[in-house]
C-alpha cells in the first residue's frame, strides 16, 4: 500500500537524476519518484559518473548528496547550477555544516519521509512537470 497518491499517466513526467553513493538510499529514492509519478533519469554513486550523467542531460532535475564515497559532490552542485537545471541536496548533514556550494538550494536531512522527497523535489519543478496532486 502506497502512502503516495497515484500518478496521473497523462501528465508529464519530470525525469529525476539521483546522485547517491549509498545503494539502498538511491534505491528508496528511485522507489519513492517512480511512486510519486517521476521518471527516473539514472543514478549515480560517484562523482565522475554523476558530472557525465549532468553533462549528457537527459532529466528535469536532480536530487544530490553532498558526500559521494568520502569525496565531496561540489563539483557536481557547481555543474548543475552552470546547466540552469534544478536540484535539492540530500544530506545526513545540517545545512549549516554543508560547504558553500550546496547553501541557497533545497536541502533535506537525511532520514526523511518519502512524501517529505516529492514535495521538496515538486517545490523546485515548472509548474507543467509537477505531480497533479502538487499545488502550484
Amino acid at each position: 500500500m502506497s502512502l503516495l497518491p497515484a500518478a496521473d499517466p497523462q501528465q508529464p513526467k519530470a525525469r529525476i537524476l539521483i546522485v547517491e553513493d549509498e545503494a539502498m538510499i538511491a534505491f528508496a529514492a528511485e522507489e519513492t519518484l517512480l511512486a510519486g509519478g517521476f521518471e527516473i533519469a539514472g543514478v549515480a554513486g560517484r562523482l565522475e559518473t554523476a558530472l557525465s550523467m549532468i553533462e549528457g542531460g537527459g532529466f528535469d532535475a536532480a536530487i544530490l548528496d553532498t558526500n559521494l564515497a568520502g569525496v565531496s559532490a561540489g563539483p557536481a552542485a557547481e555543474a548543475l547550477g552552470a546547466s540552469g537545471r534544478p536540484f535539492i541536496v540530500v544530506s545526513g548533514y545540517l545545512p549549516s555544516q554543508q560547504q558553500e556550494v550546496f547553501r541557497g538550494v533545497p536541502s533535506i536531512q537525511k532520514p526523511y519521509a518519502p512524501q517529505r522527497l516529492i514535495s521538496v523535489l515538486s517545490e523546485i519543478l515548472p509548474l507543467h512537470l509537477k505531480p497533479p496532486y502538487i499545488s502550484a
